[in-house]
């Protein structure tokens, strides 16, 4: 895997669209091999969420991308529950399905919109994790989708001016710098895997034995997404 060493002020419109295909392709067949059972375990980075309620959560907001629905308070804690809650009577076949289509048709729109919705891309991406380890799923915040979402989390938090960090990855050619690196404060230093640096910004639990080394900040400073 190659991550590109300073990406986070060069916008590839199509990145947000290309890491979504990929994670359709791995995670919508395995959420249909799975019994209904599954879909009420709790989701542990999501408190008083299911599994079926974080694929509502997340079909719904790409169905908004794509036919432009925003209300007042989209993406907010209420509204995020109000699509949960008009999906209640769904079968978790149709959340899939709404869900395999978003995922589909969401890129293009999101690539129009200059970058205000790249961040629900990554997201999206990060919930998928959160599936994956409610189900016991191996490659949680990993697999084939790690080096776009790597890439999509420079650009991100180089256009948000978050804290600059210079990123160390064990599985990456090159460094991978994030943040606001033409400020004044230096960078901090991450020395480890990708899924954890993904966890960090995520504000994910690391996983138990998972080595890593952070300098220059504190892990709750890197949490892009908020409590």
């Amino acid at each position: 895997m190659t991550t590109p060493a300073d990406v986070q002020n060069v916008r590839d419109p199509e990145l947000p669209g290309r890491l979504l295909t990929v994670e359709r392709d791995e995670l919508v067949p395995l959420l249909r091999g799975r019994d209904d059972a599954d879909f009420a375990l709790p989701v542990t980075a999501c408190p008083g969420w299911t599994v079926r309620d974080v694929l509502a959560h997340c079909s719904a907001a790409l169905s908004r991308v794509v036919e432009s629905r925003y209300e007042k308070d989209v993406f907010s804690p209420a509204g995020n529950q109000r699509d949960i809650d008009e999906r209640a009577g769904w079968t978790n076949a149709q959340i899939l399905d709404e869900l395999e289509r978003g995922m589909t048709e969401a890129g293009p729109v999101i690539a129009k919109a200059g970058g205000v919705l790249d961040v629900l891309a990554l997201g999206e991406w990060v919930h998928a994790g959160d599936v994956r380890v409610a189900l016991g799923e191996p490659g949680a915040y990993a697999g084939a989708g790690l080096p776009y979402a790597l890439t999509l989390l420079a650009q991100v938090t180089g256009r948000q001016g978050h804290l600059p960090l210079h990123a160390d990855l064990d599985d990456a050619d090159e460094p991978l710098r994030l943040g606001d690196t033409s400020g004044e404060r230096p960078p901090a230093r991450f020395i480890g895997d990708g899924p954890t640096l993904v966890r960090l910004y995520a504000g994910r639990a690391v996983d138990d034995g998972a080595s890593y080394e952070l300098a220059g900040a504190e892990a709750a400073e890197l949490n892009i997404f908020g409590d």
